[in-house]
């Protein structure tokens, strides 16, 4: 606990990134439409809120509502239009209709991105097989980070998956940091740091007034001090 743990912000424009960064977000990640849970922004998106903020960004490359990767070709080009915008770390993840990790579709996604660090999204929550899913994915460059809650519902049901996995860190599949999101709340924070979590990742509770209106640089604020008391 000793080390500043990571607070990522979902941001939606450059508005957003400016009151996270001002609230002490470390990093953003990057989407659009969250009616349909956050898909993958325009890279004028991303290169308007690059140019306003100096934290580090996480792009989202997802095209559709769901888990299924669809057209995995789209999301190449999405991934190399991004790369060329200057976008260096991406959020991605998709399942089979059995809820296994799609291996073939991350494959050719990761191979585009050509090294760049990225992150495993919550698809891992909807998984039949976590720790499956983990050792299928070991080995492919720039894994470093899981989002997850633990469980499809949240983190309220998710926290015994949390703890069981944080312990298991630096075991084959388990080097990748939690970054837990999903129904996180701030009286979770004590129990999620004092089992060595490291990594926090909010939505709505960076927006008191909703999705419609933009991130509070207060609400950022206070998951910043909440984390580093």
């Amino acid at each position: 606990m000793s080390e500043r743990a990571v607070l990522e912000v979902i941001a939606l424009d450059a508005e957003d990134a400016v009151a996270a960064q001002t609230g002490g977000a470390d990093r953003l990640e990057l989407v659009t439409d969250m009616a349909a849970d956050g898909l993958t922004p325009s890279a004028g998106t991303f290169a308007e809120i690059r140019a306003s903020v100096d934290i580090s960004l996480r792009v989202m490359l997802r095209l559709e509502n769901g888990f299924a990767a669809g057209d995995v070709g789209a999301l190449v080009r999405a991934a190399r239009e991004l790369r060329g915008a200057g976008a260096d770390a991406f959020v991605l993840g998709f399942l089979d209709a059995d809820g296994g990790v799609d291996v073939a579709a991350v494959e050719r996604i990761v191979a585009e991105l050509d090294g760049c660090r990225w992150t495993f999204h919550r698809a891992i929550d909807r998984a039949a097989d976590r720790d499956a899913l983990r050792k299928q994915l070991a080995d492919l460059p720039g894994l470093d980070t899981y989002l997850t809650a633990g469980s499809a519902a949240g983190v309220d049901d998710g926290l015994p998956t949390l703890l069981t996995e944080a312990a298991r860190r630096g075991e084959p599949g388990y080097e990748p940091r939690l970054l837990v999101g999903g129904g996180l709340r701030l009286d979770h924070v004590p129990r999620l740091r004092a089992a060595g979590i490291d990594g926090f990742h909010i939505g709505g509770a960076a927006r008191p007034g909703g999705w419609t209106r933009p991130v509070s640089a207060a609400a950022v604020r206070e998951w910043r001090a909440a984390l580093d008391a």
